[in-house]
């Protein structure tokens, strides 16, 4: 995925544009060989629409039913899994939206941002995992997450069984 010099590469763009529902960060665009001026460009014919500063989207993508997620994940630059309430509706076993999206971060990351609640933990390989395209902490290390934070979570658990997410022995 590295452009030849002086030339962008729309191909790779498009392809790391498609796994993320069609959204991408200016950062990405530069590291496939796109320049501001040429991003600009593509935004002013509409190839691109900017979502919010710094995070576009291809046109011919449909706006996505996780638009929201895919942004968080791309101001994040990719660093942030989410977790905890907004885990659980991925997973559907919640019928609430949470207000904010949680996402879980590394240690060092210390940033701020008023619509995520960003927690933070060095989760293991395998308490990751995929969910629409989305990096998220699987059902069990979801579970504990919200055991933790002291949420009643009987039938959220009982939800996850009956649906095959979880076995009845786990955690």
């Amino acid at each position: 995925m590295f452009p030849q010099k002086g030339f962008p590469s729309h191909l790779d763009l498009y392809q790391l544009a498609e796994r993320q529902d069609g959204y991408f960060s200016a950062r990405q665009t530069q590291q496939v060989g796109f320049t501001r001026p040429l991003l600009s460009h593509h935004v002013k014919t509409g190839r691109f629409i900017r979502v919010k500063h710094g995070i576009y989207r291809r046109a011919q993508f449909p706006e996505s039913a996780y638009a929201d997620l895919f942004v968080a994940a791309l101001e994040l630059y990719g660093r942030g899994v989410f977790s905890h309430e907004t885990a659980l509706a991925l997973f559907e076993l919640s019928d609430t939206l949470p207000s904010r999206i949680h996402l879980t971060v590394p240690p060092q990351i210390s940033r701020r941002h008023p619509d995520l609640k960003l927690h933070t933990s060095r989760l293991a390989r395998n308490e990751i995992t995929q969910r629409h395209g989305l990096a998220v902490t699987t059902v069990q290390r979801t579970l504990a997450n919200l055991i933790a934070n002291g949420m009643a979570e009987e039938q959220v658990r009982l939800n996850a069984i009956n649906r095959g997410l979880q076995s009845a022995n786990a955690l």
